[in-house]
């Protein structure tokens, strides 16, 4: 895999990870992997390759909070993880936790997402 070392000149890109239950951010944490939907994947893995650094920001949903962030360390390979339950989910991938706490929207509402029509990050 690509290495995940910062590239110069490059944008650095942000997603919001949603995961539908806390087990998928506890085995996350404890095992620096991550996986999600192969929709999911052509975006991450093209963020990968043409960015300097790719953050991922993590909400359970329906949690009203953040659970942490990590740093990409890797492209989405076609290896599958066991650890994951749904079928739905595609190849496994490397991830760097940079800050592991729950954050509630609330003390994140001043931030805007111009993409996305102003919204509210959440």
């Amino acid at each position: 895999s690509k290495s995940p070392s910062p590239r110069p000149n490059m944008p650095v890109r942000y997603f919001i990870m949603k995961s539908s239950n806390m087990q998928n951010i506890d085995i996350s944490q404890q095992k620096s992997i991550w996986s999600t939907t192969p929709s999911n994947e052509r975006k991450l893995n093209r963020a990968f390759l043409e960015s300097s650094m790719v953050y991922l920001i993590f909400s359970v949903q329906g949690s009203g909070h953040f659970q942490g962030f990590a740093r990409m360390a890797s492209e989405i390979g076609c290896e599958k993880s066991q650890d994951w339950g749904s079928p739905g989910f595609g190849g496994v991938f490397k991830v760097e936790w940079i800050q592991k706490e729950s954050i509630p929207f609330q003390f994140v509402h001043h931030l805007l997402n111009p993409w996305n029509d102003n919204k509210k990050v959440q």
